[in-house]
């Protein structure tokens, strides 16, 4: 086996893919190792199956038990074929003063990450999504931040909008994404957008309600909605070389969200970057390798450590190591390696007190409504429309907000019995099944009707919005809890700030009266369920997968940031983090697109290195 390389990264998903693309279209040698199998779509595999099953949140096998000491212990759990068992890999985390174990954090672990079962909305951030520090500079009208804790904690980003833009517009085309440009209030050098298809009938709902939204949030011009940007192909894919069925409409799938996609039509990084170089001679991707440690001589990393599907321990060399495999777990692979080599690795990673400080996730929630007439949902994509009224400045300061937020429908949300359990009683991924069987109430008449009243007739809308970021939010190593491999686990400490709370419930509000401000053709107005935010769930902290940010933020300054502007760690000459832990602030919308756009801008400088 080949061992040394120009470039080793670990993790497939959206930090790492873009890299891999780059380089070795370049003539670079790369080696891509991913914890997880690599599934092939039906169109690659010669029998024209997928190799995904349908348990990607449901597992087909008995119940297990968590074995480790924590408050959960003995809880029944589910595996997936895509997600780690919780007794082999948990994550813990903490929630008023009682230690849990879970998997959520874990986006995917497959060839592509989280990209590989993503509701696929790829929206851009705002220009001002990367100046929040300068936004906030020397205002008094912010309400709930009673410390002052948005503008000592908010920092800038190391890079402009400006600097970012040319790659969002390389990813859109890469990737291969469907949407509409007319209408977003964000700035683009090129409309590299394929063409949407129709929007299911239920989201007429939502487009009406945003129309009201968009007129009425006190900016100068009004905003209107626009067709979510989603990526899947809609047209034969050019650069992946991905076909369309002949009827584009016939793509939309409920199945599409959420789960591995078995045509391979939601740009995955597999089927949109990868593949298209998998059989180039100077390329190499290693599924189900576990990477243990880093090891250095001096600011050189000179060994990756890992172990083979086997469970044999083997190293390989990169001229230059990129860490991809999402925030938590590679803010762990660097305290690991910190720890088995504190004199000369720890120094180096721990040259200030950052490393997995300002651990983010996203502040999200949303309104959920019953509409007169059932839809088929089952014949739909993720979200149709989108509007950006919330993420203006006149919207912020009239609000007294930090930041803005992205809404959008969620057209897939319910459509399927099993979609339901993703929401009801707002479980999360280890606790699926517990959403209905802790319902008691639901049996017999009142199941029935429950979901005579909801499949296809449930209509949620959503928002995503900036966390204020804090150092007490952060990814440790836990003192006594091991995976598999006896390394110590993640222990991922995080709580809602108060600005957190005041801007969800602000958003949420708006996404209610997106809803109540809607009608169908005959005026009959929707059902109102609720609307709140994501920390009035009962399991509000633990729903950390939403999304895996921070921990390792870049910066100008050595002594604020972990990595420098081209996410370097300052200390290391070769050793470079590109996924989501780069991130000082959580943006206002899904942040897969934004990680795409600055892993091609960071393969840019590698190439100068190179």
């Amino acid at each position: 086996m080949q061992t040394q390389f120009d470039v080793v990264i670990i993790g497939s998903g959206a930090g790492g893919a873009p890299i891999a693309h780059t380089l070795v279209q370049a003539g670079k040698s790369v080696l891509i190792l991913e914890k997880g199998p690599l599934l092939k779509p039906q169109y690659q595999n010669p029998d024209g199956l997928s190799d995904f099953k349908r348990d990607e949140l449901f597992a087909d096998g008995p119940a297990k038990r968590i074995k480790h000491d924590v408050a959960n212990k003995g809880e029944a759990f589910y595996s997936s074929h895509v997600e780690p068992d919780i007794n082999d890999e948990p994550h813990i985390y903490e929630d008023n003063g009682n230690q849990l174990a879970t998997i959520e954090g874990y986006t995917a672990q497959v060839v592509g990450g989280g990209t590989q079962l993503y509701g696929a909305v790829s929206l851009r951030f705002t220009p001002l999504d990367l100046r929040l520090q300068s936004f906030n500079a020397g205002r008094a009208d912010l309400k709930e931040d009673p410390n002052g804790d948005v503008q000592t904690e908010a920092r800038d980003w190391a890079i402009s909008y400006e600097d970012l833009e040319p790659y969002y517009a390389k990813a859109e085309r890469l990737v291969g994404i469907n949407g509409t440009r007319q209408n977003q209030l964000k700035p683009f050098s090129s409309d590299n957008y394929q063409p949407p298809l129709e929007p299911n009938p239920i989201s007429s709902y939502a487009k009406i309600g945003m129309e009201w939204l968009g007129k009425t949030t006190g900016n100068k011009e009004p905003a209107l909605p626009y067709r979510t940007p989603l990526a899947v192909i809609t047209r034969d894919h050019e650069p992946s070389g991905r076909k369309v069925p002949s009827d584009p409409e016939t793509i939309k799938t409920s199945y599409v969200n959420r789960y591995g996609c078995p045509l391979g039509l939601k740009s995955n990084t597999w089927v949109s970057l990868l593949s298209p170089i998998a059989n180039n001679p100077n390329f190499e991707i290693r599924p189900n390798c576990f990477v243990a440690r880093l090891e250095c001589q001096g600011a050189k990393v000179n060994r990756v450590v890992y172990f083979d599907p086997s469970g044999k321990e083997r190293s390989v060399e990169g001229k230059l190591v990129i860490v991809a495999c999402s925030a938590i777990e590679s803010v762990r692979l660097l305290q690991i390696s910190a720890l088995h080599d504190p004199q000369e690795f720890g120094r180096r990673i721990h040259q200030n007190d950052l490393l997995g400080k300002y651990f983010l996730t996203h502040c999200f929630g949303g309104a959920s409504a019953i509409v007169p007439k059932r839809s088929d949902k089952s014949i739909a994509l993720d979200a149709d429309w989108a509007i950006d009224c919330c993420a203006t400045e006149e919207f912020i300061k009239s609000r007294g907000l930090w930041a803005g937020a992205a809404i959008y429908n969620n057209t897939s949300d319910r459509a399927l019995p099993v979609s339901l359990a993703r929401t009801h009683r707002s479980t999360d991924l280890d606790t699926l099944w517990k959403g209905f069987i802790e319902d008691t109430d639901l049996v017999g008449d009142r199941l029935a009707n429950f979901l005579d009243n909801t499949v296809g007739k449930g209509l949620s809308v959503s928002f995503m919005a900036n966390q204020v970021p804090l150092k007490r939010n952060r990814i440790e190593l836990h003192p006594s809890i091991k995976d598999k491999w006896g390394l110590p686990v993640a222990f991922i400490r995080k709580t809602w700030h108060s600005h957190d709370r005041f801007l969800m419930n602000e958003i949420a509000l708006c996404c209610r009266q997106v809803l109540e401000h809607s009608a169908d053709l005959n005026g009959e107005k929707l059902q109102i369920e609720g609307h709140g935010g994501v920390y009035q769930a009962p399991n509000g902290i633990a729903r950390i997968a939403n999304h895996i940010l921070g921990g390792a933020r870049f910066g100008s300054d050595r002594n604020d940031s972990v990595l420098d502007p081209n996410c370097r760690a300052w200390d290391f000459d070769n050793l470079y983090v590109t996924d989501g832990s780069f991130m000082p602030t959580s943006g206002s919308a899904n942040p897969t697109l934004t990680i795409q756009a600055n892993s091609f801008r960071v393969a840019d400088e590698l190439l100068k290195r190179l």
